[in-house]
């Protein structure tokens, strides 16, 4: 059960990497110096180094005030496209009891795909949508609530691995709704 947890734990945080590649990584940081909730193993634990805290905390607020620029914003997307996997795959491999019971190497693969996939939907999806049909105006608003759902997820994530597994279940259901019910309307049945 504890695997189930983590795996559900490291697929919470690696998503919300895909919003925000900071945030998890600072929140397994301080979560590991600070509480028993985390303990990472080698060579994870460089995380709670007191030097590592205070540059995800630069990086962070780099990331918060780069995301509310109008065309700032955008280059920092782009830059982020490489950034947000690769923190999503450190927060997999490093969530706890993970790496242990899971090869390193499907863990940072699992990682790189679910950040990766979250940003790819943020970045090319939502954000171009948003910019669209707002002039632009709405990004502030967007970008901000991407950095709480950041937050929120990557606590909930190690705090309530199950809640996660749930919104997991929900939103794979809807997924599979939603097919099943556009396949409906793209194919209509051929009648005598």
């Amino acid at each position: 059960m504890d695997l189930l947890m983590g795996i559900f734990s490291a697929f919470g945080l690696s998503a919300s990497a895909g919003l925000n590649a900071y945030i998890p990584l600072l929140v397994i940081a301080l979560l590991a110096k600070f509480t028993p909730l985390i303990k990472l193993s080698q060579p994870w634990d460089a995380l709670t180094s007191w030097w590592i805290i205070g540059l995800l905390v630069l990086l962070a607020l780099i990331e918060f005030f780069a995301d509310k620029i109008p065309a700032v914003n955008h280059a920092n997307d782009v830059i982020q496209s490489l950034i947000r996997p690769a923190a999503g795959a450190i927060v997999f491999a490093a969530s706890a009891k993970v790496l242990t019971d899971v090869h390193p190497l499907l863990s940072i693969g699992a990682g790189l795909l679910v950040a990766g996939g979250v940003h790819a939907v943020k970045s090319v999806v939502v954000r171009p949508s948003v910019t669209a049909a707002t002039a632009g105006t709405g990004n502030v608003v967007v970008s901000t609530a991407e950095d709480v759902v950041s937050s929120l997820v990557s606590v909930i994530s190690v705090v309530l691995p199950v809640v996660v597994a749930a919104i997991v279940i929900v939103f794979t259901a809807w997924v599979i709704i939603r097919l099943y019910k556009s396949a409906g309307r793209d194919h209509p049945s051929k009648t005598g």
